[in-house]
């Protein structure tokens, strides 16, 4: 059986840069895996490759057995670190505006999580705290029905009581039968909802574990055990 997310030799290049080096992994269904490591390390460029925004310079990446590329849209659901909703809208306009644009966009989910985000459909984006934002577009991304969702950086800038129900809500909400990869450097808020952790570290990936394995055989939570690594 394909597994549900395979890298195979992925290489980034811009110019003289070397972005990300011969990365390779495989990924599994069911899964909520922290994306880990500084700032610069490539992770955002390695989660723009998979959700196939970006080129690759070398290798592969492929969804559920498909090359990424227009098969795999309908497979995928990216968060990036920046909105993707627009000032003029209200709460009510983004989701019709993705239930416009993607068919496979789960209303009934999308209003769910929104009254468990506290989360008023007549409120006008432009008025969203950091944290009311970002609320808004974990439901958008979540309320997709897919096989894999990408979350860059969810709870960057958010206070930590909205940290608590960010994190609350991707549990909550995420099928279980798809997987999640979360690229965040705030390790000691999100750990505890990994099943599986990569460093990635100047364009290579570094480790690739399981979370209770890391407790279990080094003796460490995965945040010492980052700032070990990175320094941080």
């Amino acid at each position: 059986m394909d597994a549900l997310l395979k890298v195979n030799g992925v290489s980034k290049r811009y110019g003289f840069k070397q972005t990300l080096d011969n990365v390779s992994f495989d990924i599994g269904s069911g899964k909520i895996i922290g994306l880990l490591g500084p700032n610069g390390s490539g992770k955002s460029t390695l989660m723009q490759m998979i959700a196939g925004l970006t080129p690759t310079t070398a290798g592969e990446i492929s969804v559920m057995g498909k090359k990424v590329g227009r098969e795999t849209r309908s497979l995928i659901s990216y968060m990036p670190d920046r909105p993707m909703t627009e000032n003029w809208m209200k709460v009510k306009d983004a989701v019709a505006f993705y239930k416009d644009f993607y068919a496979d966009f789960n209303v009934e989910k999308a209003l769910e999580m929104l009254d468990f985000m506290n989360l008023d459909a007549k409120s006008s984006v432009s008025v969203l705290s950091k944290g009311m934002n970002e609320r808004l577009q974990l439901t958008l991304a979540l309320s997709r029905n897919v096989n894999l969702y990408l979350l860059d950086e969810p709870i960057g800038g958010v206070d930590p009581v909205a940290r608590g129900k960010i994190l609350d809500a991707i549990v909550r909400f995420y099928s279980e039968d798809s997987s999640l990869i979360i690229c965040t450097h705030l390790v000691r808020d999100m750990e505890r909802i990994f099943d599986e952790v990569m460093f990635l570290n100047n364009g290579s990936i570094t480790l690739y574990e399981e979370v209770e394995s890391i407790r279990m055989k080094h003796g460490r939570s995965v945040d010492d055990m980052f700032k070990e690594v990175f320094g941080e």
